[in-house]
């Protein structure tokens, strides 16, 4: 059952939170306002594009990538000002055990992290897929909309070669499209040109020719001016960025992954750490919210400054561990699985032994 103690302190750390997110989503919107004006201006982008397809769907992923660290300054910062108005003394003091003055720490952050596992798996991909589509008309550079010498497997025994792309008009031309079966080749085709329908999804080659390869030896070749093939391969993945993960839900993400392992591409390793990273992330809002709690709890000389730089000194740490290890996980050096816990493991271990060691 939850007490009165217990709502005062969630109520001092949601409103401490939701004042620092508040304050840093105006700064970080501003300084995003001032890099990308001469872009927004250059390509004429409406200012309510701008506000509602823009910053309104950036907001919540900016929030969910930053929230573990404003849940630990907050939580240090209204803390310590508990700590020094000697009401932390007095809680204890009135026999509430350690462990009991956690709960509504825990509570608070089991709120919050349910609602980052939420926004991380759900949320964010949809709001993501309108920011990039605004990105892509509005922000992102026009040469990154051709493509040449493409070589993917977009199936089991199958090999597709475009010798160069354009997106602007969904065209491209010199392309070879080899089946095999096992390490034998079955068919090649070749074509001058291809595009793309994006009402039927389909691809239309043009001046084609077909090569079938018999056991016997034999070979039959058909030609033609024109022919539709449901080839499984989308135009937009050849100029996919791999930020562009984070507008996939998680049933999108494992289908994409599985795709993409299929395919044989040699890049899957972001992207599996990108789908740990998003169990992995709520569980950080437990270990700060520990540790900030373990920091601030104690009556200090240097009061809410020391504190809180001590905090800031902490967050700074974090994010260094996290992006060290999950570059490394980005790259395949370590297993996704690892890199994006490692953080967890290392700062839990501390969480341990700061809740051992303060003074309860």
């Amino acid at each position: 059952m939850i007490k009165k103690l217990d709502w005062y302190i969630i109520k001092k750390f949601l409103t401490t939170f939701s004042t620092t997110l508040g304050l840093f989503i105006i700064i970080i919107v501003v300084f995003d306002v001032s890099e990308k004006l001469d872009d927004f201006l250059t390509n004429h982008a409406p200012l309510s594009a701008i506000i509602f397809d823009f910053y309104l769907n950036y907001i919540p992923n900016f929030l969910n990538l930053f929230s573990p660290i404003f849940i630990f300054i907050s939580v240090i910062f209204f803390t310590s000002k508990l700590a020094s108005r000697t009401e932390v003394v007095a809680m204890l003091a009135s026999g509430i055990s350690y462990r009991r003055f956690l709960r509504p720490y825990i509570i608070t952050a089991t709120l919050l992290a349910i609602l980052s596992f939420m926004l991380n798996g759900w949320i964010i991909p949809k709001a993501d897929k309108k920011r990039i589509e605004f990105e892509n008309r509005y922000v992102r550079e026009t040469d990154k909309k051709f493509a040449n010498a493409v070589h993917r497997q977009i199936k089991p025994g199958t090999m597709l070669y475009i010798g160069y792309f354009t997106q602007n008009d969904s065209t491209g031309g010199d392309i070879a499209l080899e089946k095999f079966n096992a390490t034998e080749l079955e068919s090649k085709m070749y074509a001058k040109r291809i595009s793309w329908n994006k009402k039927t999804k389909k691809w239309k080659l043009d001046d084609y020719f077909i090569r079938d390869y018999n056991k016997d030896g034999s070979e039959k070749i058909k030609r033609g001016t024109t022919i539709d093939s449901a080839i499984e391969f989308n135009p937009d993945d050849f100029f996919m960025r791999t930020d562009d993960v984070q507008s996939f839900n998680m049933t999108e993400l494992n289908d994409f992954i599985e795709k993409e392992e299929m395919r044989g591409a040699s890049n899957t390793d972001f992207y599996v750490t990108e789908k740990y990273r998003r169990y992995a992330s709520p569980f950080s809002t437990f270990i700060l919210v520990i540790i900030g709690v373990c920091v601030s709890s104690k009556k200090s000389r240097g009061g809410v400054g020391l504190n809180l730089g001590i905090g800031i000194l902490l967050s700074f740490l974090y994010l260094f561990v996290i992006q060290y290890f999950i570059s490394y996980g980005n790259q395949g050096k370590i297993f996704p699985m690892l890199a994006v816990w490692y953080p967890n493991l290392i700062f839990g271990f501390i969480a341990f032994i700061l809740y051992r060691k303060v003074q309860k």
